[in-house]
């Protein structure tokens, strides 16, 4: 829609958005003014060795010894290179591919996996972390390894004086103990390209019933995920409320 010029045509003052959240409660919305949410980056590395029957490991080069060594790597940057009391990230490793037979140590292994940050300076070292780790650690195993990074999200950003203003209302519409100050969150949402462009209020409204133990049941992504169906209800509220007062404010009046 931004691409297409939608902002342009219609100079919109604001956007908001919301979305269902297994972390609270049914009743209660959670929101924070400034970043809420964190850019979501996909890491390929691909791990080239030689090839070489498994009874001969060492006429080859072992892709798959030097991706466990790796990984292994990567772990230590956001325990030991990240300042965390100051800003949260993390390095996930989501997939490893590499060899087709149990007998055959294979060319290459790929690694993919997800970088999750708030602050340029801290995503601009995990960038050259996961660079060093990966090539010097396949050097010191005569492999080789290559890097590529995407950043297909970025970090999504309640406008301060926005969410001064529209915080109320969501009081207004579920009274003031259902609403509570969200931590910033490390997963992405593409909504932040609305919030860059135009300023942005985003909440999260809690999907999990009374008498479950919040710490226990699945999350969002998870193939048990359920939901109680008021949340449905009190998303709904919030969001009218929400747009009402803002056509009711001053920048509506002009």
């Amino acid at each position: 829609m931004l691409e297409e010029g939608l902002f342009e045509r219609y100079q919109p003052d604001a956007v908001v958005g919301l979305h269902l959240l297994s972390n609270f409660r049914v009743g209660t919305v959670a929101v924070r003014a400034g970043p809420l949410m964190a850019e979501a980056d996909r890491f390929t590395i691909v791990v080239s060795g030689r090839q070489t029957h498994g009874s001969r490991p060492w006429s080859g080069i072992d892709p798959i010894l030097v991706s466990a060594r790796i990984i292994d790597g990567l772990q230590s940057i956001v325990s030991r290179r990240v300042d965390l009391t100051r800003s949260p990230a993390v390095v996930s490793v989501g997939a490893i591919k590499g060899g087709i037979r149990y007998n055959i140590i294979p060319d290459q292994v790929e690694l993919v996996g997800t970088i999750r940050s708030f602050e340029d300076d801290v995503r601009e070292g995990i960038y050259a972390d996961i660079e060093r780790i990966a090539q010097h650690t396949a050097q010191a195993h005569h492999a080789s390894a290559t890097v590529e990074i995407q950043r297909p999200t970025i970090v999504t950003v309640n406008d301060p004086t926005l969410t001064r203003r529209l915080r109320p209302s969501l009081v207004t519409a579920l009274g003031a103990e259902q609403v509570i100050e969200a931590a910033p969150s490390t997963v992405a949402e593409d909504f932040a390209y609305f919030a860059q462009a135009i300023p942005g209020f985003y909440f999260f409204v809690g999907s999990t019933p009374e008498g479950q133990d919040l710490d226990q049941v699945p999350t969002n992504h998870s193939p048990m995920f359920d939901i109680d169906e008021q949340s449905l209800t009190v998303g709904q509220k919030a969001l009218l409320q929400v747009s009402l007062d803002f056509l009711a404010g001053p920048a509506a009046s002009q």
